[in-house]
């Protein structure tokens, strides 16, 4: 078992420390926690052991959890990975492409392997359907959340659209070739709206809208590629493949058939992908486990997250 070790203990720190406590791939050694009542409070409600300093808990793991507020990402990182350890590392990976360059460039130096905390794409209904996904070149993503004042410190691209553009970016097999961008501040110091469009090398086409000052939450993507629509909704986990194929000579009773302008015949048919139930948390921890015992590629590397994070601040420095 890995020894792991949790930096921060907000939210979604107490949610990675249960699951780490849960799992059988690691073995929970602590966490530390800047804000001495918070750290006090979580050791006495759950009994994980509290640590003075950062450096004493990253001396004490294999794995660091890094779980804090973007902007000290970078310096948490480098700290363990300079000393020899394994880093997952919620996104965004960093504040600015810079820092995430050079933790690659550190990770790379120490021998050790890195994760982002792209936990999208450990949901069921995307990983129901990804091999699915083949060469799409049209994709609509809507990304809605009722207003919550955690995570307003960065825009709304950092915050939710870049769920999005890691899984866009992690289907679509082409460069970026520009983006046009528009984003509103309605709330917050930074935009709490924003619409983007990303056009590819490849011809795709990818429109994304992310809002928190909605009044429903929504998590849903469209994908339109030759023969067939391909919709994820990442809320409800579920999804809606309709595929299309040459009709047969001599269609059945019930065969959907449509003709198009040039006369030629497609059965409509739909697809139900098995969406197994799961938690994409302890998914995305056991897999980096996984690829650390195995000397094998995380599922999201720090390449990964630093090229969703560098598209993120393409889309922002376009408002």
């Amino acid at each position: 078992m890995l020894k792991a070790g949790v930096l921060g203990a907000g939210h979604l720190g107490k949610i990675h420390l249960k699951l780490l406590n849960q799992s059988e791939k690691y073995n929970l050694v602590g966490f530390y926690d800047p804000i001495k009542e918070n750290a006090q409070k979580v050791e006495e409600e759950f009994g994980y052991k509290s640590f003075d300093t950062i450096q004493e808990l990253i001396d004490a793991v294999d794995v660091v959890d890094i779980v804090t507020p973007t902007l000290s990402h970078f310096d948490c990182a480098k700290e363990a990975i300079e000393k020899g350890k394994h880093i997952f590392i919620e996104k965004p990976i960093t504040k600015t492409v810079e820092e995430a360059e050079k933790l690659i460039e550190l990770a790379n130096k120490h021998k050790v392997k890195g994760q982002v905390g792209h936990v999208e794409r450990f949901n069921p209904a995307f990983t129901a359907v990804k091999d699915s996904l083949n060469k799409p070149m049209f994709i609509e993503t809507h990304r809605l959340a009722e207003f919550n004042p955690r995570g307003t410190d960065v825009p709304v691209v950092l915050d939710l659209m870049i769920h999005d553009i890691d899984i866009i970016l992690s289907v679509v097999k082409s460069k970026v070739k520009s983006v046009n961008a528009s984003g509103v501040s309605v709330i917050s110091e930074t935009p709490d709206i924003a619409n983007a469009r990303i056009e590819f090398e490849n011809g795709c086409v990818a429109n994304l809208t992310a809002s928190r000052i909605s009044l429903k939450n929504m998590r849903k993507t469209r994908f339109f590629q030759k023969d067939a629509y391909i919709a994820v909704d990442f809320f409800e986990k579920a999804t809606e493949v309709v595929k299309m194929q040459d009709a047969p000579k001599i269609p059945g009773d019930f065969d959907m058939i449509l003709q198009n302008a040039e006369g030629i015949k497609k059965q409509i048919y739909f697809e139900n992908p098995t969406v197994e139930a799961n938690n994409a948390i302890l998914d995305e921890l056991e897999t980096f486990a996984d690829a650390i015992t195995n000397n094998t590629t995380p599922i999201v590397t720090l390449e990964q997250g630093t090229e969703a994070l560098r598209v993120a601040h393409m889309i922002i420095n376009d408002f």
